[in-house]
């Protein structure tokens, strides 16, 4: 079955799905590998959480589900406050588990396996030893977000904070793109996020907005 989600329900108004990735971390920053470690926001990441509170208020969310990782966490803290909501937390929401490359800096990743470095820095995290599969991480990410997106009513906006891949990951699958399109899209940036906006007379999704920054000057 396909992982578009099905819309022909007859309703005018299309809901919106907020998919906003965490700020940076040390681990971001040092350029190591991270996956599911629990690693919490350095300062940088404390003020892209800050800064980026007030554009998710403006786009109104009625429900913040939430990745149950410490950098998700305190991302999702000044958006709450800032909107006015409590949060769901959710391991589905969470990052690949990246096996046993989780706490290398790319560079040793590099030195221990040169040609298996190489995919996975092309997006193939397939080649991971020990690692979750696209697969594993599609599956878990939708049925995640399926579900959040029927808690809101038509025309209103569901926001759901998590990780960069497992948000890639997402967006190819409910826009109903075969998984291979994920490497036609360019990472989320710390504190970016995706809007997904529902065609309810066409039954499906239509992609808003990809990587958008508070600091966008088109953003409204």
């Amino acid at each position: 079955m396909s992982d578009a989600l099905d819309m022909r329900d007859g309703r005018g108004h299309g809901r919106r799905l907020v998919l906003l990735r965490h700020g940076r971390t040390a681990h971001n920053h040092a350029r190591r590998i991270q996956g599911q470690l629990d690693v919490d926001l350095d300062d940088v990441g404390l003020a892209q959480a800050a800064a980026v509170a007030p554009a998710m208020a403006a786009l109104a969310p009625d429900v913040v589900w939430c990745s149950d990782l410490a950098r998700t966490r305190r991302t999702a803290e000044p958006v709450l406050a800032a909107c006015g909501l409590q949060a769901s937390y959710d391991e589905r929401l969470r990052e690949f588990h990246l096996g046993e490359r989780q706490g290398l800096s790319h560079d040793e990743y590099r030195a221990l396996a040169p040609e298996e470095f190489a995919r996975f820095h092309q997006g193939d995290f397939d080649v991971v030893p020990g690692a979750e599969t696209t697969e594993q991480v599609r599956h878990r990410m939708v049925e995640a977000l399926r579900t959040l997106l029927d808690t809101v009513e038509p025309g209103r906006t569901a926001l759901a904070v998590s990780h960069g891949a497992a948000i890639r990951v997402a967006t190819v699958a409910l826009l109903g793109w075969p998984t291979e399109a994920i490497h036609a899209l360019r990472g989320v940036d710390n504190c970016g996020w995706v809007e997904l906006l529902e065609q309810p007379e066409a039954g499906r999704l239509r992609l808003l907005a990809y990587n958008r920054t508070a600091g966008d000057p088109d953003f409204a």
